[in-house]
């Protein structure tokens, strides 16, 4: 007998109906269209991104494939890799953009209470960028240098759950500090950033907004001890200090004092400087929340290798957006369903059982009641990276 619902189906249930809709109406994406909505370009990608296809081709032979199936998955239009390319370029990427920001707001209150390894009431979020190359010849739009082309994707990751709270796409040249200038900084929350953002001028903006942040001192980073505190060195911390920038412009754009922290790892030896303006964690937490920093940087390899933003399906600024933003959208969709379900599975073994079960019709937990738990319920990216040194970046 013919019952129940394709996984597939099951998966886009968690997709809110009404702000998808609020999404496409806010710019109009199913405007003139006749047969090929905003609705099934979704379905279109989110099944390309889930099953790994690589090419307009590859997704079209996919789907025809499975034609009997395709009004159960919710399409409702003719998928063709011509209607399916000239949506990618012609429907405002906001769109996904937007549905991808309120997913993210689904997720990160389901995952509001995880841990992720260091005892903290508040927010913490890590920021970073990574560039993704394109050809030059293909993408004369994203000019990077003089045989190469790229965009960057500036990301904003809660550490509780890896959820990305902000995700910026910027030409490949602009450089990552000035993406401090676009966070909304949230009072009480911690940022914990790479010495690339070292600029004191927007560091004491986030301390006059009431919030925290963590970085790595510069070589030439010229401080002066005002205070010590005592500290735990079979820990690996040498120093807790209160300090003051001496130099005369960093003076004038950080007044006030700093804490500085250093810490040896003692796996490889490195000594490390961290400099902070919480005055109340413990000296070990903030090399411990700096650490925490390296998720963003797993989480960067994570959808570069599991979900298709390398490969794009389409030369023009619009479908490049569109990928993206969508992979962002269904990579948290997956977070979600994970989370709703109480899916023990990590999200990358998660991802591998769908896109071999998406035609099957069983409940989603059934298709994983076969597989051994993880004993980590948060969202796992790291056990299937191999992880660098500690302090490495």
């Amino acid at each position: 007998m013919n019952t129940g619902k394709l996984i597939f189906a099951q998966l886009m249930q968690h997709v809110p109906a009404w702000q998808f809709q609020e999404c496409v109406s806010r710019y109009q994406g199913d405007r003139y269209v006749k047969s090929f909505s905003c609705r099934d370009q979704f379905l279109a990608m989110a099944f390309a991104q889930l099953t790994g296809r690589e090419s307009l081709r590859d997704i079209e032979a996919c789907l025809r494939a499975q034609n009997k199936k395709l009004y159960h998955m919710g399409l409702r239009g003719r998928v063709s890799r011509n209607t399916l390319s000239h949506a990618n370029m012609q429907r405002d990427w906001r769109i996904w953009q937007d549905l991808a920001l309120c997913l993210i707001a689904v997720a990160r209150k389901l995952y509001a209470g995880e841990d992720f390894g260091v005892e903290l009431e508040g927010t913490a979020y890590a920021l970073d960028a990574t560039t993704i190359e394109l050809c030059l010849s293909l993408f004369r739009w994203a000019s990077f240098r003089s045989a190469k082309g790229g965009i960057k994707m500036h990301t904003l990751l809660d550490l509780r759950g890896n959820i990305p709270t902000l995700a910026l796409i910027t030409p490949a040249t602009t450089h990552e500090v000035n993406m401090m200038d676009r966070v909304c900084t949230e009072a009480g929350a911690i940022y914990i950033v790479d010495r690339g953002y070292l600029d004191f001028a927007r560091l004491w903006r986030i301390k006059l907004r009431q919030a925290f942040f963590v970085t790595r001192a510069k070589s030439n980073t010229q401080t002066r001890r005002v205070a010590s505190r005592p500290v735990d060195k079979s820990a690996g911390l040498i120093c807790d200090q209160e300090v003051v920038l001496t130099v005369a412009g960093s003076r004038q754009d950080y007044p006030e004092r700093l804490r500085r922290v250093v810490y040896v790892d003692p796996q490889h030896g490195k000594r490390y400087v961290f400099l902070t303006n919480h005055f109340e964690l413990p000296a070990l937490s903030i090399a411990l929340l700096y650490k925490c920093r390296w998720q963003v940087e797993l989480f960067f390899k994570w959808i570069k290798q599991h979900l298709r933003i390398k490969a794009f399906l389409g030369a023009s600024d619009n479908a490049v957006r569109t990928q993206i933003w969508i992979a962002i959208g269904v990579y948290v969709l997956v977070a979600i369903v994970k989370k709703r379900l109480e899916l023990r599975p990590s999200l990358y073994t998660i991802l591998q059982v769908l896109g071999l079960t998406l035609f099957e019709k069983i409940p989603i937990k059934m298709a994983f009641s076969g597989i051994q738990d993880d004993d980590n319920d948060s969202i796992d990216i790291q056990n299937h990276l191999e992880q660098p040194d500690l302090f490495e970046f």
